[in-house]
């Protein structure tokens, strides 16, 4: 009778596992592009060809409110890229100043980390077919970028660093100012925060750095330019047909001058060498090359001049830019004779510059800013608006000597490399592993 109980029990009970079991729901296991699309739902998420380290790459193109406080304004395709290694490794979060362009930043080869690149709202792949300029503001990029983080913060463990290159190191600042714990450390790349709608302070610049001999020869080279002027548009229309580039937004008369009055910027800017530039006996096939060598013609032409509405609209309204010095060539300018860059902004929009917006951003990385490593060159012309942290600032700003706006870790003297690695592995400490960057 123990028996026939106990078999009965022993039925009953495996009668009841068996139904437990067939009642269960089963785990659900996402693969890695699920696990994106789930913290994603309305965005396109497509697979991209691997490179370097990342063991995985996609493009997602999200749905971006145009006003995150107001919905029913409507969304734009906003262009982000996320590249790969493991959920528990850092992540390099790059804020695009302009379009984005997949490629592996310096940060995430020295951290061998993840890294998510987002294009600036309105530029490139993420520009609407017409602008809606009044939704064209750094609080609302910097609102892009801090709601995609804090998605991906779910998905990504480890520590975050963010950083930038020029008006994107500039954009680091400003969302490091916004929301100072989105990331660990921060490490902006030649960023200038501009004080005035056109800031003085690059001329200055521009009169003091390199030899007087240096800065002569440019002097010379400007007005040489414009005493062949006729010789050197008959270069510029042989170069605007061979490259079918078109100039009705600006002549080629005004686009001549523009670059002459650049010039001195872009050589500091981006490293010229005095040896090179040419004299006055020089062919004016070989003056116009340098020239468009240094500053680009093509800058001025129909094309350029549409893609860079956007920049021009966010530098005359909030961020502030340079201005142009005539003094060394006003004498011989016939079409340009009160340069400014609001020539190159959008017509018929609102560009009432914001005086406190860049100041604010100042003010807080100088006196607040923990956790940012600095990157500038010495003669980079927008080094000239570079914030410089209060002593009690846990930071640390590097200037290469005579460095220009190319200027990168991998430039500096080994010393100077490790005292950076050192100042990194401080700030996220040792469970992350740097890998020092080989020349």
């Amino acid at each position: 009778m123990k028996k026939i109980r106990s078999l009965f029990l022993f039925i009953a009970l495996s009668t009841i596992i068996v139904g437990c079991r067939v009642r269960l729901e089963p785990v659900e296991i996402l693969t890695f592009q699920q696990k994106i699309e789930k913290l994603f739902p309305n965005a396109a998420v497509t697979k991209m060809e691997l490179t370097d380290h990342f063991t995985k790459a996609y493009q997602i193109v999200l749905d971006q409110p145009l006003d995150h406080k107001n919905l029913a304004a409507g969304t734009f395709k906003h262009y982000m890229y996320l590249s790969h290694v493991d959920e528990s490794k850092p992540t390099v979060f790059i804020t695009e100043g302009y379009n984005a362009t997949p490629r592996t930043y310096e940060l995430s080869k020295i951290f061998k980390g993840n890294q998510v690149q987002v294009e600036y709202r309105f530029y490139g792949k993420s520009r609407p077919d017409t602008i809606p300029w009044q939704y064209l503001k750094n609080d609302l990029a910097i609102e892009d970028y801090h709601k995609i983080i804090t998605k991906l913060k779910r998905l990504y463990s480890g520590k975050w660093i963010s950083t930038g290159i020029s008006k994107g190191g500039e954009t680091v600042l400003i969302h490091k100012s916004k929301y100072p714990w989105d990331v660990d450390v921060a490490v902006p790349y030649v960023a200038p925060l501009i004080d005035t709608q056109e800031d003085i302070r690059t001329e200055n610049h521009i009169n003091t750095i390199g030899t007087d001999e240096c800065r002569a020869k440019i002097v010379e080279f400007q007005r040489v330019i414009l005493k062949n002027r006729n010789a050197l548009l008959v270069e510029v229309s042989k170069y605007a047909n061979e490259n079918e580039m078109s100039f009705t937004e600006l002549s080629t008369e005004e686009a001549l001058e523009y670059a002459v009055l650049e010039f001195p910027f872009s050589f500091w800017q981006w490293g010229g060498s005095c040896d090179e530039i040419p004299d006055k006996t020089s062919s004016a096939k070989l003056m116009f090359e340098y020239i468009n060598k240094i500053v680009g013609i093509s800058f001025y032409n129909d094309k350029t001049y549409y893609d860079l509405l956007p920049s021009y609209y966010q530098h005359t309204t909030e961020l502030g830019y340079y201005g142009f010095d005539t003094t060394p060539v006003k004498d011989l300018l016939q079409v340009v004779h009160n340069p400014t860059n609001l020539r190159f902004a959008p017509k018929n929009v609102d560009l009432t510059y914001n005086l406190n917006y860049i100041k604010e951003v100042r003010d807080f990385v100088e006196n607040k800013g923990k956790k940012i490593l600095y990157i500038y060159g010495e003669y980079d012309t927008w080094g000239a608006c570079a914030p410089t942290p209060k002593p009690h600032v846990d930071a640390l700003k590097m200037v290469l000597k005579k460095g220009s706006h190319k200027t990168r870790i991998k430039d500096f003297s080994k010393q100077d490399q490790q005292l950076m690695y050192d100042k990194l592995q401080n700030w996220l400490g040792y469970s992350v592993t740097i890998y020092p960057l080989e020349n």
